[in-house]
């Protein structure tokens, strides 16, 4: 029995690639994508949605 193929798009430029252990960039297709999608996080583009917010924060912490 052959396994297919698992194919994901690159989450940076969307070109198709194989979602495998061989290739290191998983999910990008290459340490480019990789990198911009750091330098997208080291930004702050991205965020993860939180719940909190300064007022339910203690006041020593919003100062």
């Amino acid at each position: 029995m052959t396994q297919s193929k698992r194919l994901v798009a690159c989450p940076t430029c969307k070109n198709l690639v194989e979602f495998s252990p061989l290739n290191s960039y998983r999910p990008f297709c290459s340490k480019r994508c990789e990198m911009i999608d750091l330098g997208a996080w080291a930004n702050e583009d991205y965020a993860i949605p939180t719940a909190t917010k300064d007022d339910d924060l203690p006041d020593e912490l919003t100062q």
